[in-house]
């Protein structure tokens, strides 16, 4: 109960970070002197050291195990924020951004596999409810620095402290949570011996594609809203940067309670049932945004889309060994996350260089359009499993 517990503050952690670019860069954009768009370049560089630490955190937590890996990642990203607080200028912000993407990427796939091996499957549903309970506190501690007289830098600077405290909580329970891993190394050698599929393998199963898009246009909604929320509000609805940075900690309430609130729904509707009605409330709040109401509506419009993303990614990753064979189930995840990744990485410096040259106002056009196109991903899916299902039933 001790390592599980330390796990959930880790995700806690682990969600902090994620959020802070997108509710500070109203600020820091304007004392760096660079165009709002440049928060793209950040954002991509922190996303593509999460995907390069993922591809290879199999390798280095088989080496050195979780424990080790988690508490030296949790230093990197600490460490990082450190670094934000402290930089001179925007160049320093990418170079910065590079531990902080290593760091995160793999605590998350560390953290992810370990629970999954050791726990219950419900405890990975509420572990990203908390990873969500972080990105919350994430834009309210700097919206409170800002209001208390501080800044971002100190904003960062507090985050920081909470992250260096975690690393002396994983430091300090090391030695059993490494005990706990050695009792299993049996079963993770025979684990190894299994056979193996080629990489693409999981492409070939029924509806593949529909699954792996999902991930993408999920994240690239979810994201965009995290790095561009605040910028939105500022420039679209002339709010002022901390009431912006308040809003977009809202976005992440709706989120994380939304994840809370689906997690005792999955006891009456299916993931399928959640994963639709989500993708619906997404799809209405982004319409609330676009038509012409006031301007208080639209914030909560926001919150409205945190709450519809809320079940979707969760009940995507519980439906993975429904849609694919136990034998490609984890390379079929491990590809999925690539996806997610990818829209992490890709979309939202896309999306901000096109705001930046045309208008903000465009932000929800585009979100929606990516919110679309969940639903239809999620809907063929449905039906290629259903035809799935009728087939094997005929042969049977």
């Amino acid at each position: 109960m001790v390592i599980l517990a330390l796990i959930y503050v880790a995700f806690i952690s682990l969600g902090l970070p994620d959020s802070l670019l997108g509710s500070s860069w109203p600020m820091m954009h304007l004392e760096f002197a660079v165009p709002v768009g440049s928060a793209g370049m950040v954002s991509m560089i922190i996303s593509g050291g999460t995907i390069i630490s993922s591809l290879l955190s199999h390798r280095v937590i088989e080496r050195f195990g979780t424990a080790r890996v988690t508490a030296a990642s949790a230093a990197m990203t600490a460490a990082a924020l450190v670094g934000f607080a402290v930089s001179p200028g925007f160049t320093w912000l990418l170079f910065f951004a590079i531990p902080l993407g290593l760091g995160a990427g793999a605590v998350d796939a560390g953290l992810n596999e370990f629970v999954a091996e050791h726990y219950a499957a419900q405890h990975m549903n509420w572990l990203h409810c908390f990873w969500g309970v972080g990105a919350m506190l994430g834009p309210l501690l700097i919206s409170l620095s800002t209001r208390t007289g501080g800044s971002w830098r100190s904003g960062y600077l507090n985050i920081s402290l909470v992250q260096w405290v975690l690393v002396v909580l994983l430091l300090s329970a090391l030695r059993r949570w490494t005990a706990m891993e050695k009792s299993r190394s049996v079963q993770q050698c025979d684990a190894q011996k299994s056979k193996k599929h080629g990489l693409l393998a999981p492409l070939k199963a029924p509806g593949a594609l529909w699954a792996m898009l999902t991930f993408f246009f999920y994240t690239s909604v979810e994201a965009s809203v995290m790095l561009w929320g605040a910028s939105y509000l500022v420039h679209t609805k002339a709010m002022p940067p901390a009431s912006a940075a308040g809003w977009v900690s809202l976005f992440f309430l709706g989120l994380t309670g939304g994840r809370l609130l689906s997690g005792f729904a999955s006891l009456k509707l299916s993931s399928e049932d959640l994963i639709r009605a989500g993708t619906l409330l997404v799809l209405t709040g982004l319409t609330i945004m676009i038509l012409p109401v006031p301007d208080l509506v639209v914030a909560p419009a926001l919150v409205l889309v945190g709450i519809g993303l809320a079940p979707i990614f969760p009940s995507m990753l519980h439906l993975t060994p429904v849609y694919f064979h136990p034998e490609i189930a984890q390379a079929a995840m491990g590809m999925q996350m690539a996806f997610a990744y990818t829209g992490t990485t890709l979309m939202p410096p896309l999306f901000g260089q096109l705001f930046a040259r045309i208008s903000f106002s465009l932000m929800p056009y585009v979100l929606l359009g990516c919110a679309a196109g969940v639903y239809l991903c999620t809907t063929r899916l449905a039906a290629a499993r259903t035809r799935l299902n009728l087939t094997n039933r005929h042969v049977s």
